[in-house]
C-alpha cells in the first residue's frame, strides 16, 4: 500500500498564494487521507491520499481555498487539532495517529506537531516538533508566545514556547495516568489560565499560566461523560465543552463552564443528541454551535443510524444555554468554525470530504455553499 496525492493537489501546492481579500479570515483545515468510514468503522483505505492542510479564506462568500500544504493530520481526537495564532502568522497542526511502519493497514499513536508559516507566499511548513503520543488538541495563547498540546495516549499536556515562529519544548504536565485521555485544550484570552478536557476519566482540568510556567492547578470539574472538544469565549467569561458519551446511541450533552466564578465551575448542561463531536463559540460571544454526529457514523443497520448530522446553535445568556436553531449537515462531521462577523458557520464533514457553509442571521441557519477537499477534514482552526 502507498500514499498518493492527486494531480490537482500537487499543482495547487506549487502555486503561490491566491489573492486574499482585505477582510480575510484564515481557517486551517487539517485533512486526513488515511481514514474513511466503511459501514460505521474508521478504516484505512487500500490507497490512501496524503494528509494535507487546506488554508481557507472565510472573509469571502463563499469561502475559498487559498493554499494547500502537505502535512500529517488525524481524525482521531477532537477536531481542535489545528490552531491559528491571533495575528494569523502561524498555524499548528497535530497528528494523533500515523501508519504503523510494520503494517501500513494499521495505525499507531503519533507525536508530530507541524508548524506552518501563514505569512510566506505561498504558506509553507517551517518546522516539526515532537509533543507526546496521541498529540491531539492544540492551542496558542493570544500573545503568540505559548502553545499547549494535549497528548491523549500518555495522559500529558506538552508545553512549547514560541519565538520568531519557532517552537521550543518547555516540559510536560502529567494529568492522571495514560488512560486519562487529555483531548481538548484552550487558553483564556488573558493567557493566565487554560482548560484541558480528559475524555478518559471524565474530568476538565484547570491549568495556571505565569509567563512561560504552566502548572496543573489541581482543580478538576465534572461536566458529563467523556468531555472532548472545548472552546473559551473571546471575553473569557465562559467555556463550552462537548461531552461525547460512550457512543451507545444515547443522547449526549454540552456544558457551559462559568470562568468568572472562583473557582471556575460547570454552570449548565443541555442535551443535544448523539455525539457532540465539536463545539464553537461565535466571536461576539452570543452563541455556541455544536456539531452533533447524530449517529451518521453508525452502520446503516444500526437502530441508532441517521442519514445526516446536525448543527445546533444555542444562545449564551449569562451562564445558561438556550436552543436557537438547527440544520442538517453531512456524515461523520468534525470541526466547526465561525466567521469573524458571527454570520457564517463552517463544518468539516469526513464522508463528503468537504467543508459545508451555513449562513446565520441570529435566528436561522441556511446552507450557503461548500468547499470541496481531497481528503476528510479532520480538524479545523481559526485565530482566537
Amino acid at each position: 500500500m502507498h500514499s498518493r496525492l492527486s494531480g490537482a493537489l500537487v499543482a495547487l501546492c506549487t502555486l503561490p498564494l491566491l489573492s486574499v481579500s482585505a477582510a480575510a479570515q484564515l481557517a486551517v483545515s487539517a485533512n486526513d487521507g488515511k481514514a474513511v468510514l466503511v459501514d460505521g468503522a474508521n478504516t484505512v483505505p487500500n490507497n490512501p491520499v496524503a494528509d494535507y492542510v487546506a488554508i481557507i479564506d472565510l472573509g469571502v462568500k463563499p469561502p475559498k481555498i487559498v493554499a494547500e500544504i502537505l502535512a500529517p493530520a488525524s481524525v482521531v481526537g477532537p477536531p481542535q487539532s489545528a490552531a491559528v495564532s491571533a495575528d494569523e502568522s502561524i498555524a499548528l497542526v497535530t497528528s494523533a495517529m500515523k501508519h504503523d511502519a510494520a503494517d501500513a493497514r494499521k495505525l499507531v499513536p503519533d507525536n508530530r506537531v507541524t508548524v506552518i508559516d501563514l505569512k510566506s507566499s505561498p504558506p509553507a511548513v517551517i518546522g516539526t516538533v515532537q509533543a507526546g503520543n496521541g498529540a491531539a488538541g492544540v492551542a496558542i495563547n493570544r500573545a503568540g508566545t505559548l502553545a499547549l498540546v494535549a497528548n491523549r495516549s500518555e495522559g500529558t499536556v506538552s508545553v512549547f514556547t514560541i519565538a520568531d515562529k519557532k517552537l521550543t519544548a518547555s516540559g510536560k504536565i502529567q494529568l492522571g495516568d495514560a488512560r486519562s485521555g487529555p483531548s481538548g485544550v484552550a487558553f483564556t484570552p488573558d493567557g493566565k489560565r487554560a482548560l484541558v478536557s480528559r475524555d478518559g476519566d471524565h474530568r476538565i482540568s484547570l491549568l495556571t499560566v505565569d509567563g512561560n510556567k504552566v502548572e496543573y492547578a489541581k482543580r478538576d470539574m465534572v461536566a458529563g461523560q467523556r468531555p472532548y472538544s472545548m472552546e473559551i469565549s473571546s471575553k473569557g467569561d465562559v467555556a463550552i465543552v462537548g461531552n461525547i458519551g460512550l457512543g451507545g446511541g444515547d443522547a449526549d450533552t454540552i456544558s457551559l463552564i462559568d470562568l468568572k466564578a472562583n473557582p471556575p465551575r460547570v454552570a449548565d448542561t443541555v442535551t443535544v443528541g448523539q455525539t457532540p463531536e465539536s463545539i464553537a463559540i461565535s466571536p461576539d460571544g452570543k452563541f455556541a454551535a455544536a456539531n452533533v454526529v447524530n449517529g451518521s457514523n453508525k452502520p446503516k443497520a444500526s437502530p441508532f443510524f441517521n442519514d445526516f448530522g446536525l448543527i445546533k446553535v444555542f444562545a449564551i445568556k449569562g451562564t445558561k444555554l438556550t436552543p436557537v436553531t438547527e440544520a442538517k449537515a453531512g456524515h461523520w462531521c468534525q470541526g466547526l468554525a465561525w466567521s469573524k462577523d458571527s454570520k457564517t458557520l463552517v463544518i468539516g464533514c469526513m464522508v463528503e470530504k468537504e467543508l459545508m457553509v451555513f449562513a446565520f442571521n441570529g435566528r436561522n441557519l441556511k446552507p450557503s455553499g461548500s468547499v470541496k477537499l481531497n481528503a476528510g477534514p479532520a480538524g479545523l482552526g481559526t485565530a482566537r
